[in-house]
């Protein structure tokens, strides 16, 4: 079945590269108009571009944003588009200024370990000006597809933040819709403080999530590969068939289902090619 794809997100979702984050370049400004993100500011008075300058590690992008008027930053992130089981959680983090300087070791989600996530956790919803989480569940996913869930996702981690940004920097994908001026980071979590603040807030959430769902469909392994397709998790399919936590547009759990007796898998003979 071919899936339908909003036009809107067929476009141009180029973006900056991590690479260019911390060497000198221009950023051309963005802004919201008539409620759509993405349009060309044509208001002389308003400075036209974006200087970052060197060395200003994960603040690059946020501190020249601010610098020119932008501020306040807020970046946006996901964990969990990857698994074939569990939800889709998007995060959005509105850093304050000072929160910089309590969240030493601040980096990329995945680069940290768990401890290490769950320590900066409480210190991010604490100091942050504004965050949000958004949890789609699988159901949602199967329902709208993966990239226009985490579309949706991040429109609605940004809508949710109290404190309104006047910038929100996401991670790799152009999100339409957002009514403040945005623009795609490659790799944003391991470049921007806020996206990355953003990352650790959707996957120790999801993390969580994965647990309790273990103890709710014991089995699986959901505490270990948190839904992820590790060979222990697609042993554990295969043997037991797909819960309503699997994803089933995904290819691997498309077409398996349990007879409900005994967990044998059999085929569903409309997915047999």
């Amino acid at each position: 079945m071919r899936r339908r794809t909003d036009p809107a997100l067929a476009r141009d979702n180029r973006g900056i590269g991590s690479r260019t984050v911390g060497a000198v370049a221009e950023i051309s400004r963005r802004t919201a108009r008539n409620g759509k993100s993405g349009t060309t500011a044509r208001n002389g008075d308003w400075p036209p571009r974006v200087v970052m300058r060197r060395a200003g590690g994960l603040r690059t992008l946020e501190a020249a944003l601010i610098r020119s008027g932008l501020g306040p930053v807020a970046g946006v992130d996901e964990a969990g588009r990857g698994c074939c089981a569990g939800p889709l959680v998007v995060a959005s983090c509105l850093l304050a200024p000072k929160a910089y300087d309590s969240l030493a070791g601040l980096d990329d989600s995945k680069k940290l370990t768990e401890n290490e996530r769950e320590r900066l956790y409480p210190i991010i919803t604490r100091r942050a000006l504004a965050w949000q989480v958004v949890v789609i569940p699988a159901w949602e996913i199967d329902a709208i597809g993966i990239h226009v869930a985490n579309i949706e996702g991040m429109r609605r981690a940004v809508a949710g933040l109290e404190t309104r940004p006047g910038y929100v920097l996401t991670d790799g994908f152009r999100v339409p819709g957002i009514s403040v001026p945005s623009l795609p980071v490659i790799g944003g979590d391991a470049a921007a403080a806020c996206i990355a603040a953003a990352s650790i807030l959707a996957k120790v959430t999801r993390d969580r999530i994965m647990v309790e769902m273990d103890g709710a469909l014991p089995g699986y392994g959901f505490a270990t590969h948190k839904g992820y397709n590790t060979p222990e998790h697609l042993a554990a399919l295969a043997r037991l068939g797909p819960s309503e936590e699997h994803r089933r547009s995904w290819r691997n759990v498309r077409g398996l289902e349990s007879d409900g007796t005994t967990g044998r898998v059999v085929a569903d003979p409309a997915h047999a090619r």
